[in-house]
């Protein structure tokens, strides 16, 4: 069974974590920008948009507790909740890209929309990689940091004499 203290060394360093980041997090970008514009063949950009980005944010922090934050199982709820309000967050960023697109641009081709639409995610996805390394799995390093360096409880030995101890022996003990 793995130790905390063997988490904690497994723990990537930053440069690796941003790479596993754009391995992972990228890849799932990627598809899902992808996914977005054919999905909206059907649906309302927006709304596409949001079904995407809620399923792309739980496959990639799976990915993220997994693989690029080292921290060795799967995303709890809490870390699922709170990388959805960066998700939110980026959402609203590529949001805003496509409508400013659309208000600049009458009729913009799929090429553009993908390249505003990727390009708005990128930025977003480092400001998503801050978020997720320094709050939502840095509790888990620091968790397991303070469980590998607290010391263990001393154990008392206590000696028994084979006979009861006589009011002498007591008094001096007192």
């Amino acid at each position: 069974m793995e130790t905390a203290q063997s988490r904690q060394q497994a723990a990537p360093s930053a440069l690796t974590a941003f790479a596993r980041f754009v391995v992972c997090g990228g890849g799932v970008g990627l598809a899902a920008g992808f996914a977005v514009a054919a999905l909206a063949a059907w649906l309302p950009w927006s709304l596409a948009n949001a079904l995407i980005t809620v399923v792309s944010t739980l496959l990639a922090t799976e990915l993220h507790a997994r693989f690029t934050f080292g921290t060795g199982g799967h995303a709890t709820w809490r870390q699922h909740t709170q990388s959805a309000g960066s998700a939110v967050a980026a959402y609203a960023v590529t949001c805003a890209a496509m409508f400013t697109l659309q208000q600049l641009v009458a009729a913009p081709g799929v090429v553009l929309e993908q390249v505003v639409y990727l390009s708005a995610s990128a930025l977003a996805g480092v400001a998503r990689f801050a978020v997720l390394r320094l709050v939502v799995f840095a509790r888990n390093r620091s968790q397991a940091a303070a469980t590998a360096h607290t010391p263990r409880p001393v154990q008392a030995t206590v000696a028994r004499a084979s006979a009861p101890a006589g009011p002498a022996a007591l008094s001096r003990a007192a």
